[in-house]
Parts: structure tokens; C-alpha cells; sequence
């Protein structure tokens, strides 16, 4: 019996590993002799430097950087064991859960730390990057990160501009003479699943500009920002990003990547399963666990479950997904591959009770027995 877990974090709980361990004990339960492998994931989110460096023998580097009102936070990021690629969730420094509720401000939030990032890890050798940029606390348009990396933005009268969503409107050139040399050298692959434009009614401001603590007026001072932006970028790179997709993601940073690196947008579960080589590590195996804290349609919308599953599929393995929840409505997971999905729930307890680690996997281990001894029962008929 070979047993592949390819699970995500339980967010707040759990993380990847503990989980996948806490599986192995149950299945272990039923099967000893069963060869259990364990594969951390994440789908370009929270967890992606975890999940990389730990199957790719890789190690964290922590590091202060500006937060998104510019205040000093220890922050990280991950280097691989070839030394050369760089992994960056930018809501590291960048990110909503830096700030409180009455902080949000997306007119002053700033992706400079974000730029602080990707300069030390050129400033160790990296040269290739996968970088995670989904939640955000930020919508200007990547003009922070550029900014730590040798930009510096101008206004009609050639006065340097703050990098911030406020500024985006008065932007009327920008000076690259003392960028980074490195920066030219480097590729940078970006996780994004989301397809919006750089602005307009589905671009970055109107979609997400809310949740950053943006209003109506603000929102259209932003949208405004963002299409003199664009246009500013059409006139000096010759580059039209305005409805590239993905360009609006993380407040316009996609679009930044885009006009100004090497770099490709792709689905943060496709670049981390093709890094890890986790169809190969499927291939064979009897049974294949995934899953991640809560499984609702999304899971099959470009999440860890679904993009296992597509792999799985491919060889007609069955997959389990397991989660601390489990939607109603989440028929659209079986045409992915997912054969069967569970809750670990048992019985009635507190959010609180259920997101305890130790509880959690308890809930894990006794979930997995009482699925392989079904699965064994089943074997003997």
C-alpha cells in the first residue's frame, strides 16, 4: 500500500506537515506496513515559502523590512537548495494582516517591503523567483516595490513621488538609471489566480480596493491612478498592460511584474506542483490524501485540492480530501479527480476546539483510520 498526502495547511491549525503526519498515524492504524509519503503544498498563498523549502531542501531567511505604512516588521522568505531561486509570499510585507481594521488605507499602503525582499534575495545570488502576491493590503500598482528597487517616480514638475496609491494619479514619468543591475538578470514567475484587469469596473481598485478600507470616492481615485499609470507605462515601455489578466492582482502588482520584469503570471498550484515534480511522486501510488481547512466550490477553482486531483486523475488514483469543513455545494470537486471528501469534525465543539492543534489532529489520525478501514474492509470483499 503506497499512500501519497499532498495536503495544504489548515490555516490558524495546522500546518501541512502536521497534518500529512497525523494522517500517516491513522492510516498506520490499519495498514503498518504502508509506505506513507508526505509532500507539503500550498497553491501561492500563505505557505508557499514553507511548502517549496521544505520539499526543495531549501532555508528561510527572516529579514526587516517596511511594512505597508512604512513601519519597521520582521518579515521573511525562503531561498531553495540549488541557492539560485527565491520564494516570496509578498503578504509578507505587504499584506491585509499587518494591519488593523482601522488602518486599512489603500490611498497610503505601499509594496516598498516587498521590493526589500526581492533586493536581498538578488543581493544573495537569487536570480530566479516565484513569488506569491494574493492578499494584499496594497493598490499602488507596484510603484513601492519598483521604488526599493532603484525607480523613483516623478510628477509633471520632475518631483519624486511617494510609491502609493494616492500618487498614482500625478505620475508623469519615472527615472530607472539607479535600478538594481540584478534585476535585469533575474526571471520572476508570479503566482496569481486572478484574472482582473489593471483597472476599470473589474480592475483592481473596483474589485478589491473595498476590503483595503477604500470608499467610493477613494476607490475612483485609485481607478483613475491606475489608468494614468497604465497609460504612463504605454507611452515610455510601449507596453499595453491594461487588460492583461492578472495584471490588476495584488492592487496593480501584477501588472508591474509585467511591464517591468521578466516574468510570467500562472496559477500558484501549477507553479509549485511543477517545481516539486509531484506528478512523478504520484505516479504509483494507491491512494492519494489531500485537502485543506475548509473544502467549499472554491477547492476546485485553481486551490491545492483541485490541482492534485487533475494530477491523480491522470493515472486513475483515487484521491481523499479531507478538511475541517465541508461545503454543501461542492459537486464541481468530483470532475476534478477528488473521489470522496471528509470532514474531521466528530461532534459538536467551538471553532476555538476545532482549530486546536493538538485536537485537530487527533481529529485527523481518527478521520483516516475510519477511512482505510473502510477501504480494507472493502480490499476483503
Amino acid at each position: 500500500m503506497k499512500v501519497v498526502a499532498a495536503i495544504d495547511s489548515f490555516k490558524g491549525s495546522m500546518t501541512s506537515l502536521e497534518v500529512a503526519a497525523a494522517f500517516e498515524k491513522g492510516v498506520k492504524k490499519v495498514y503498518k506496513d504502508a509506505e506513507f509519503i508526505k509532500i507539503p503544498l500550498a497553491d501561492g498563498g500563505e505557505g508557499t515559502v514553507k511548502a517549496l523549502i521544505d520539499n526543495l531542501d531549501g532555508k528561510m531567511v527572516n529579514i526587516k523590512v517596511k511594512d505597508p505604512l512604512m513601519r519597521d516588521i520582521d518579515s521573511f522568505y525562503g531561498i531553495c537548495g540549488d541557492g539560485k531561486t527565491a520564494v516570496i509570499e509578498m503578504a509578507a510585507a505587504s499584506g491585509l494582516p499587518l494591519l488593523s481594521p482601522d488602518e486599512r488605507n489603500p490611498l497610503k499602503a505601499t509594496t516598498f517591503g516587498t521590493g526589500e525582499l526581492i533586493k536581498d534575495a538578488l543581493e544573495k545570488g537569487c536570480r530566479e523567483f516565484i513569488i506569491g502576491i494574493g492578499g494584499s493590503a496594497t493598490n499602488d500598482a507596484g510603484t513601492g516595490m519598483l521604488s526599493a528597487l532603484g525607480y523613483i517616480f516623478l510628477d509633471e514638475n520632475g518631483n519624486e513621488l511617494e510609491p502609493n496609491g494616492e500618487n498614482l494619479i500625478n505620475i508623469k514619468s519615472f527615472k530607472d538609471d539607479k535600478v538594481m543591475k540584478e534585476v535585469s538578470e533575474a526571471k520572476f514567475l508570479i503566482a496569481c489566480d486572478v484574472d482582473n484587469p489593471f483597472y476599470g469596473t473589474n480592475g483592481a481598485a473596483h474589485v478589491y480596493g473595498k476590503q483595503k478600507g477604500a470608499t467610493g470616492d477613494i476607490i475612483k481615485i485609485l481607478d483613475d491612478g491606475m489608468r494614468n499609470f497604465s497609460n504612463v507605462i504605454e507611452k515610455i515601455k510601449k507596453t499595453d498592460i491594461s487588460n492583461i489578466s492578472g495584471s490588476g492582482a495584488a492592487g496593480g502588482l501584477g501588472g508591474a511584474f509585467t511591464a517591468f520584469f521578466n516574468s510570467e503570471l500562472k496559477p500558484g498550484i501549477d507553479i509549485i506542483t511543477e517545481k516539486i515534480e509531484l506528478e512523478n511522486k504520484i505516479n504509483g501510488s494507491d491512494y492519494v490524501i489531500t485537502g485543506e481547512g475548509r473544502i467549499d466550490f472554491q477547492s476546485a477553482m485553481g486551490k491545492t485540492p483541485s490541482g492534485v486531483a487533475k494530477l491523480a486523475k491522470k493515472y486513475g488514483i483515487p484521491v481523499i480530501a479531507i478538511g475541517g469543513s465541508v461545503d454543501d455545494e461542492i459537486g464541481n470537486i468530483y470532475d476534478c479527480g477528488i473521489t470522496a471528501a471528509f470532514s474531521i469534525i466528530d461532534s459538536p465543539m467551538t471553532l476555538g476546539e476545532a482549530m486546536d492543534t493538538k485536537n485537530a489532529q487527533r481529529l485527523v489520525e481518527k478521520t483516516a483510520e475510519q477511512i482505510f478501514r473502510l477501504i480494507k474492509q472493502n480490499k476483503k470483499n
